[in-house]
């Protein structure tokens, strides 16, 4: 029944692990490799925070707050029927479990989230981030569409 959730789901998780695991590997012993000058290059960070490096060593509060999340998302999910229109809010969940899960696995075993995406845009360097922060901000942008088009259904 929930076969193919939990398949995309590990297979995200996986991905976000692989990398970081390269990433420790490979980068962090040359901190930075250039791949498109003056816009994208790995950087190895330990971020011992949460987005942009806020609330830094707050380890904890962020296990708990990821573990209530991934909560509320099953029971959503669950919840949810099985209709079309549901199908783009399941899919927001499946991806904000994923990110939330992989930056989980860093924090308990790690004690810090690995980062390695650095992207310079219009002349602003941006926060480092790694493939869990997309699969969060892919299922937070999926969310708001899943709602919107939810709502358009319905009237």
């Amino acid at each position: 029944m929930y076969i193919l959730p939990v398949i995309l789901l590990g297979v995200l998780i996986l991905t976000d692990q692989l990398t970081k695991h390269i990433a420790a590997a490979r980068l962090m012993p040359v901190g930075n490799i250039d791949i498109i000058d003056n816009f994208f290059s790995l950087t190895y960070v330990e971020n011992k925070g949460a987005a942009f490096g806020f609330l830094q060593g707050a380890k904890w509060l962020f296990i708990i707050l990821t573990i209530v999340v991934c909560i509320l998302c099953i029971i959503y999910f669950v919840r949810l029927k099985r209709e079309n229109r549901d199908r783009v809010i399941r899919l927001a969940l499946i991806f904000i479990c994923a990110g939330a899960i992989g930056n989980l696995i860093d924090r308990i075993l790690r004690g810090y989230v690995v980062d390695m995406l650095n992207f310079y845009i219009l002349g602003y360097d941006y926060p480092v981030f790694n493939f869990a922060d997309i699969c969060v901000c892919v299922g937070a942008f999926l969310l708001i569409l899943g709602t919107f088009l939810s709502g358009r259904e319905d009237k």
